[in-house]
């Protein structure tokens, strides 16, 4: 259940008050995550860009997951959410690495269920956030959910910066 209904646009509202940036790193979501920052006129004063690593060995070639993290765990673990917000906060420039991955479905994958979903977010001084799930849907249900997942997670640690709370 979201607790906080900020929405993409006041994420990038608030992103832009904090002077602040972000990218992600996507993988089930394949581009609707970014799409959905920038949908809004205006998002290209926070929003530095974003990498589609769908396969996992771009995962570490691209965003400099650790390889023995991928052999061990696969692609889909939270550790891998981290570096991979990591990787993608670095290679754009950006305050804020925003990152899901998990399994959308139809069959599992690396021995997760379907509906299995990590989100990290990685912020200043290395601190990480995350959310771990499990959704259950059709494969398009869990791909928007993971979405408003990372967007009320950004949302809620943007609002504490401010001294706001998500309830």
């Amino acid at each position: 259940m979201r607790t906080d209904v900020l929405g993409a646009a006041g994420v990038i509202h608030l992103l832009i008050r904090q002077g602040a940036t972000l990218a992600v790193a996507e993988s089930l979501t394949g581009g609707l995550l970014g799409a959905t920052f920038t949908a809004m006129g205006g998002a290209s004063a926070a929003f530095r860009g974003g990498i589609i690593c769908y396969a996992t060995d771009l995962k570490r070639e691209l965003l400099a997951v650790p390889g023995d993290l991928l052999e061990r765990e696969g692609a889909v673990h939270p550790e891998v959410a981290a570096a991979m917000a990591r990787g993608v906060a670095r290679l754009c420039g950006a305050t804020y690495g925003l990152a899901v991955t998990g399994v959308a479905g139809p069959d599992p994958q690396d021995g997760k269920p379907v509906g299995t979903v990590h989100v990290a977010l990685s912020g200043p001084e290395g601190k990480i956030w995350h959310r771990d799930l499990v959704r259950g849907g059709s494969r398009g249900r869990i791909r928007q959910r993971t979405v408003d997942e990372a967007v009320d997670l950004l949302a809620g640690v943007l609002k504490t910066n401010m001294g706001e709370h998500s309830g």
